[in-house]
């Protein structure tokens, strides 16, 4: 157990998604924020789920101080009486109620803290409007979702952004993390004087080139997602495989991921014909096995219709590896010509001919470039400093 020591800031996090016993890769991003600040003031974790499978007892306390970050877990049980309004109610109830046991136990065992660091609205930012209200706590928001997105648009419903704008306004500051984000919130009526785009975060260590790497007999490209073909286009990532596997048989693609399509989108390759000859589907990977694979590929291809920055393309960059991707969110806010190459989502024809052109010259890029860019802008160093900038200024306003 560590208690917050009074020379450093202590942080409260209040994540939507964090790794959980159900999902170890849900919110890792959020995690690694956390632990990129952690050389510069105390972090604390709060995460509370809605539990589908606890029965006894109501609410579920984890703690956990063998993490790089003091963690506390609370699970609750989702209500399940079948009247939709009335199961609303109870679990907003045990919502709050979750977060109000859990705010006590971080002050009892790591201390008081400094501000909350919200991630993701809009009730965890709630949350933290009452600390600002009843103790003067202030709060900060990090916000990684695509709904203010003009491609998805799902920031709907009249009370969500009446709320949302309230709490974004009264937030210290606001750090969506790319650019277009930024914009697309501001659009939304999110205001606030004090926007700071900070992106996503890379285990530079991890995700490192392979010096042994050798050309092999075939190019090996790879993909990684969720396996949500709304969101990745996976599908069309499959069909132009098939197209370009009938003209030349010199490469082979790693599928790696798993998510709601993933029985769909294996059938659909083994459909087409490139599932086992050129798309070889690994499930999901974690950690060493995630960065072994991308250390190995020669780039990467992401054919999203709508993102904001993904951490993949991101950790493909740490590897030396350039990336294939549409130009969709704030993707091209860290692609340039020495990184990889962007096109229009759903032009299956323009991806075919890029792809084809990418197996003739992908040894032109230059790895140790692509690699100094991810250290340069997503490393731990460089976004711990950012965030603990960010933390000083809020407590002197």
């Amino acid at each position: 157990m560590n208690k917050s020591t009074p020379d450093r800031l202590h942080i409260l996090y209040l994540p939507k998604w964090y790794p959980h016993k159900y999902d170890p890769m849900s919110g890792l991003f959020i995690e690694r924020h956390g632990i990129s600040a952690l050389p510069h003031c105390d972090i604390s974790v709060l995460y509370v789920h809605a539990d589908d499978k606890q029965k006894k007892p109501i609410y579920q306390m984890m703690i956990s101080d063998n993490e790089t970050l003091n963690t506390i877990r609370i699970y609750y049980k989702r209500a399940g009486t079948g009247i939709k309004p009335l199961d609303m109610m109870i679990n907003t109830c045990r919502f709050v109620r979750s977060h109000l046991k859990g705010i006590r136990e971080i002050r009892k065992r790591y201390g008081k803290f400094d501000i909350i660091h919200v991630h993701v609205l809009t009730r965890h930012a709630v949350i933290a409007l009452r600390e600002k209200i009843r103790r003067g706590i202030p709060f900060v928001i990090t916000e990684h979702w695509t709904r203010y997105l003009p491609s998805t648009n799902t920031f709907n419903g009249a009370f969500r952004k009446w709320m949302t704008r309230i709490v974004a306004k009264q937030a210290s500051a606001i750090m969506p993390v790319t650019a277009n984000l930024r914009d697309a919130m501001i659009d939304c009526g999110l205001k606030n004087n004090n926007y700071i785009v900070i992106p996503n975060v890379v285990d530079i260590k991890m995700f490192s080139p392979d010096p042994d790497k050798k050309p092999g007999d075939k190019a090996k490209i790879i993909h990684v997602s969720c396996f949500d073909d709304q969101q990745k286009n996976i599908s069309g990532i499959t069909r132009v495989i098939k197209r370009l596997s009938e003209k030349r048989q010199d490469f082979t693609v790693d599928m790696v991921g798993e998510g709601i399509h993933y029985e769909e989108l294996l059938e659909y390759g083994d459909e087409m014909g490139v599932k086992n000859t050129y798309a070889t589907y690994f499930g999901l990977k974690e950690n060493e096995e995630l960065a072994a694979l991308m250390k190995a590929a020669d780039f990467m291809i992401m054919f999203s219709r709508y993102e904001n920055l993904p951490v993949v393309i991101l950790e493909s960059y740490a590897c030396g590896v350039p990336v294939i991707s549409t130009d969709v969110g704030g993707i091209r806010e860290h692609m340039n010509k020495d990184l990889g190459i962007l096109l229009d989502s759903e032009d299956e024809e323009a991806f075919y001919n890029i792809l084809d052109n990418m197996l003739d010259n992908y040894r032109d890029y230059n790895a140790k470039k692509i690699r100094e860019y991810a250290v340069s802008h997503f490393s731990n160093e460089v976004i711990g400093k950012q965030l603990s900038e960010v933390y000083k200024a809020v407590t002197k306003l």
